[in-house]
């Protein structure tokens, strides 16, 4: 072992905590004015606000406005410190955690909450093809895959139909179609005179029969109905069954879809590397925890967030509510812990509705002993969530600003955050452009 690598054990007790998303950052602040060093992990410099990564993916949103970075948090937390480095194994006798750069920190306690990755449900093709969206970069690639179709078909002269397949019906997917389907009515006809709207096509497949499924059937109708009015072709009750690299096959009936891009937001599941991190492993790899989300035979280590699994029929939606409250509940434990306070009750997670949006003054929002809400005033209440929620201010205020830029002056402002294109070439024969008229256009020479 690497004695310079190594971060000794100190005379505080050191809380440990892998994962800076919701649940991670959370349990941090809860220790903000304990007397204790806390040691906060994660493979990235930076949060990700995951509930608008599609907001990138559709060039409405800068990644800086969604991300924080997390050495900052220790300006308000002198107690806490970050190392970048991910995670490779643990040894829970000796509390210690093993990084990819050859470190070792040691723990009295570990808070896990390391957070997901896409589920592919052993579907062909769908890892290898297919785009998810649950970091910053993979929005980013699918934002510059969706731009770079749509400049080879301006070069080109849309030679063929453009589709952009989203799989999965949930709130993630429902969002990025409903967003996608607005880019194409209401900027495509501005910014990409040469292409055909009627000819781009933004096709959701889903396997059950409806669209959020975990909302009431009003509010399922509701988005069911939205999404048909911005054009958005609807695929229920067709699973995917292979995804190739120019589309999809779905339904029993095996049918073909071709499409430029393909995004993958049907499901989550725990990373592969969890499995030698010497924990408790049940449905979908999540952690087995106890009623105080401690980890099943390990005293000092809790899981919190998507990754957590709780016992018997109490399993916690994998959104971001249930990871706040856990993070929240983990830290006030351990700060009681340290204090040498009573063990708190067991966890009650407080439902706090659940929210989706599908376009411009268009959402849904299910809130407990309130009527379900649909169209602007359900737009309002995810606007505001949203924005309640980011981190720091900055990033509210560019938010804020270019949504508001996006959804408010949507009949002038057409402009796309973008980033880069491969160099575009024309593959039959060279073209030179002519000017004239409002439009130029391609002739062959």
């Amino acid at each position: 072992m690497n004695a310079s690598a190594q971060v000794q054990r100190r005379q505080k007790p050191h809380v440990v905590v892998v994962g800076g998303g919701f649940a991670g950052l959370r349990a941090v602040r809860a220790l903000r004015h304990v007397d204790v060093d806390v040691t906060l992990i994660d493979r990235h410099p930076y949060n990700t606000f995951y509930p608008l990564l599609y907001q990138v993916a559709t060039a409405t949103l800068n990644p800086g406005d969604i991300t924080y970075f997390l050495r900052a948090v220790r300006a308000r937390q002198k107690n806490m410190r970050f190392v970048n480095g991910t995670v490779t194994a643990m040894d829970h006798t000796a509390r210690e955690i093993v990084l990819d750069n050859g470190g070792v920190v040691v723990y009295d306690h570990l808070v896990v909450a390391a957070g997901v990755a896409a589920n592919y449900f052993g579907i062909p093709g769908a890892a290898e093809y297919a785009l998810p969206m649950y970091t910053r970069t993979q929005a980013l690639a699918m934002r510059d895959a969706i731009f770079t179709k749509l400049e080879q078909a301006a070069v080109s002269g849309q030679e063929s139909d453009l589709r952009v397949v989203v799989v999965g019906g949930g709130a993630t997917g429902v969002e990025t179609a409903g967003a996608l389907a607005e880019l194409r009515n209401n900027d495509m006809p501005a910014t990409y005179p040469e292409l055909d709207p009627r000819r781009t096509h933004i096709t959701l497949v889903e396997m059950l029969p409806t669209v959020l499924s975990p909302f009431v059937q009003r509010l399922r109708d509701y988005a069911h109905r939205s999404l048909r009015r911005r054009g958005v072709d609807l695929r229920l009750g067709a699973a995917v069954k292979e995804v190739r690299p120019d589309g999809v096959v779905i339904g029993d009936d095996e049918e073909f879809l071709p499409a430029g891009v393909v995004v993958w937001a049907s499901g989550v599941t725990v990373h592969e590397s969890v499995s030698k991190w010497d924990l408790p492993q049940g449905k979908g790899g999540r952690i087995v925890v106890d009623d105080h989300l401690r980890v099943e035979g390990l005293d000092n280590v809790y899981a919190v967030g998507d990754i957590a699994a709780e016992t018997g029929d109490r399993a916690l939606p994998q959104l971001a509510q249930p990871a706040i409250q856990g993070g929240q509940y983990v830290g006030e434990q351990l700060k009681r812990k340290l204090q040498g306070g009573e063990e708190m009750d067991r966890f009650e997670y407080r439902d706090k509705g659940i929210l989706a949006t599908i376009g411009r003054s268009s959402a849904v929002a299910q809130i407990p002993r309130v009527p379900p809400l649909t169209g602007f005033p359900a737009w309002v209440v995810w606007t505001a969530v949203h924005l309640f929620y980011l981190l720091g201010g900055r990033n509210r205020l560019a938010t804020m600003v270019n949504l508001g830029a996006r959804y408010l002056f949507w009949r002038r402002n057409h402009n796309a955050i973008v980033g880069d294109t491969p160099n575009i070439r024309v593959k039959r024969g060279p073209r030179v452009i002519e000017s004239g008229g409002e439009h130029g256009r391609f002739r062959d020479q």
